[in-house]
């Protein structure tokens, strides 16, 4: 059993966060991380209304008693996402935590997430914009590197060379992610200095996954 600062915030096992993946990270999976004892996420953006993502928070919950969270994307997306509704179900349905996606800070969603008492994860590409989203009141920030499955930025460095740098800069706890997928890994952004790693890939091999399994194979 690990045990850092990621595992007791989150009240989890192992400080192992599900990497929040559009149309991917539903509730059949983010319930199966949970219950594993890592920390489940399940996306907001793909399901459009509040109260999709209700059910969809409900659903998981059917399927876990375990700590899991809600991914909320700050990305630019051609259709309105509806993040300030989103964040008033998360905070109704009693989430612990929430992961914010994207270059933008979350500021504007921080201090009523404060009220509701959940814990606000910030994930990003760069040390500066995982600086600012501490800056402006982020509990844990996420480094992603080049690495990375998804949204990786534009600078091309690698979660190797971005982990300590952030270790060092940062006062809250960092969560390492972008090419971890076994034990090794975590040891290793471990001793980086690392609380933590998000894993997303990985994931989508396993059967609570609702991908086509040519593609997993």
């Amino acid at each position: 059993m690990f045990k850092t600062r990621i595992t007791e915030m989150l009240g989890i096992q192992y400080p192992i966060i599900c990497g929040g993946m559009s149309f991917i990270t539903r509730a059949e999976l983010a319930a199966a991380i949970s219950n594993a004892g890592g920390f489940g996420i399940i996306t907001s953006a793909h399901l459009e209304t509040p109260k999709a993502l209700a059910d969809e928070i409900r659903k998981t919950k059917s399927l876990t008693d375990k700590p899991f969270g809600v991914n909320i994307n700050m990305f630019p997306s051609v259709k309105p996402i509806a993040n300030k509704e989103f964040v008033e179900v998360i905070i109704d349905e009693g989430i612990k935590a929430v992961e914010t996606s994207g270059h933008r800070s979350p500021e504007e969603y921080v201090p009523r997430l404060k009220e509701g008492k959940v814990i606000i994860i910030h994930k990003a590409a760069t040390v500066r914009h995982c600086l600012k989203g501490q800056e402006t009141g982020a509990d844990i920030v996420t480094i992603v590197g080049m690495e990375n499955g998804g949204a990786t930025g534009m600078e091309d460095v690698s979660t190797l060379v971005l982990t300590p740098i952030l270790v060092d800069a940062a006062k809250v706890p960092v969560i390492a992610g972008g090419g971890f997928g076994d034990g090794r890994g975590l040891m290793a952004a471990l001793a980086l200095g690392a609380e933590g790693i998000v894993m997303g890939t990985r994931f989508m091999a396993t059967q609570e996954c609702p991908i086509q399994p040519n593609y997993k194979e």
